[in-house]
């Protein structure tokens, strides 16, 4: 389960790849900040039971931001987001809805615990983790999504996004509903009251390509903090 310090790691590598000349304490003080907005429904979840991981995690949220920035940026002249900022606030702006669809959503996404990214018109938690690779004796393979076209009664029964009236399960890595699924943190260890003596882990990284993603992040944004400096531009 990756920790808000990797998911700020993560925006910060995405910024230092797309902002360009854009790139200064301002724009990356906002990039690295994004991240940190779809955690905040780990409050969420004392409102309503589950939805940590669902109520701002939906990628619902950059797909209507992208559509309204698109429309808006169609009409020139007209734009209000480009009269009021320019190009720089478009820029910036796009740079903002990939960094929250992918270093905010997608690392919970394709990581431990998962996301429920189509949350609320479909409430299901998936984790997507699998392998994709080629076999000398097996060809391609990939368990990222798995089809059983003859699953067991029990796997038929059981098996969440099953279709075909029982013949076929889909395994895309679904979880359970907000009902069933809660996804712990330091604020809110388990679903309902906890004793007082619970304890609450704050991770910074928890395996080591995290932290090799935490230090290559610090890195990449400190030379182009440097390379900006010699070039004259903060």
């Amino acid at each position: 389960m990756p920790s808000l310090v990797v998911h700020v790691a993560l925006a910060g590598l995405v910024g230092a790849a797309l902002l360009g000349e854009e790139f200064d304490r301002r724009s990356v003080a906002l990039v690295l900040l994004v991240p940190v907005i779809p955690d905040l429904d780990a409050f969420g979840g004392f409102l309503v039971p589950g939805t940590h991981r669902a109520l701002l995690h939906t990628l619902l949220i950059p797909l209507v931001a992208g559509t309204v920035l698109y429309v808006d940026t169609r009409r020139r002249e007209r734009s209000w987001l480009a009269g009021r900022y320019g190009a720089r606030g478009v820029h910036l702006a796009w740079v903002c809805v990939v960094v929250y669809a992918f270093a905010g959503i997608g690392l919970d996404l394709f990581t431990g615990g998962g996301a429920n990214p189509f949350y609320p018109l479909h409430d299901q938690f998936y984790e997507i983790s699998g392998r994709l690779q080629y076999s000398s004796t097996k060809g391609w393979v990939q368990t990222f999504v798995e089809v059983n076209l003859d699953p067991t009664p029990a796997e038929a029964a059981s098996g969440s996004g099953g279709e075909g009236g029982g013949g076929r399960v889909v395994d895309a890595g679904q979880r359970g509903s907000t009902e069933k699924v809660h996804v712990n943190t330091g604020i809110d260890p388990s679903r309902g009251a906890e004793p007082d003596d619970v304890e609450r882990i704050f991770p910074i990284a928890q395996s080591g390509w995290q932290l090799l993603l935490v230090l290559t992040s610090g890195v990449v944004l400190a030379g182009k903090a440097v390379e900006r400096r010699r070039s004259g531009r903060r």
